[in-house]
């Protein structure tokens, strides 16, 4: 069983879990942020997931604030925002750290290279991991690879596949 499994997460709405909920689908991890360049980035976050979430397809949002303080609300407050403005029905995490002393463990894991040199920082809001079925960090693509990118849709077909 992959190590990303058995990682602690409160979702948005205060429910705990382990990322071990998405077994044997492939993920989409995704930090977030409502007062970004790349905030558009939700609707077409939203369309893939309705396009492939019958297929095992999940996408989880991970709200965070670490860059230019552009996460300022409340776990409610994104929320209404994403669902008001884009219609998100993915499940979105609680506001986390992505990189720092306080780095969230599932972007500790994420980030990890396998080769054991130093794990590469996530840069910005709207960086993306696809996480495979079996849980290995399958590609990473930077905030500006939007969700209807070929580059995207092709690993996202390879891994459904």
């Amino acid at each position: 069983m992959s190590l990303l499994y058995s990682i602690p997460l409160t979702f948005n709405d205060g429910s705990e879990a382990d990322f071990g909920r998405f077994e044997a689908k492939v993920v989409l991890v995704v930090n977030v942020a409502s007062k970004c360049g790349f905030t558009h980035q939700y609707s077409g976050l939203e369309v893939l997931y309705e396009k492939y979430r019958d297929r095992g397809f999940e996408i989880l949002g991970v709200p965070c604030n670490q860059f230019g303080a552009q996460e300022r609300g409340s776990d409610a407050e994104i929320a209404d925002f994403c669902q008001r403005n884009f219609g998100v029905s993915f499940p979105l995490a609680s506001k986390s750290k992505v990189r720092g002393k306080h780095q969230h463990p599932l972007y500790a894991e994420l980030t990890r290279t396998a080769d054991g040199s130093k794990p590469q920082k996530v840069k910005w809001n709207f960086e993306k991991f696809l996480v495979s079925r079996e849980g290995e960090v399958l590609a990473r693509f930077p905030s500006a690879v939007e969700p209807d990118s070929g580059v995207l849709i092709d690993a996202l077909e390879d891994a459904l596949a």
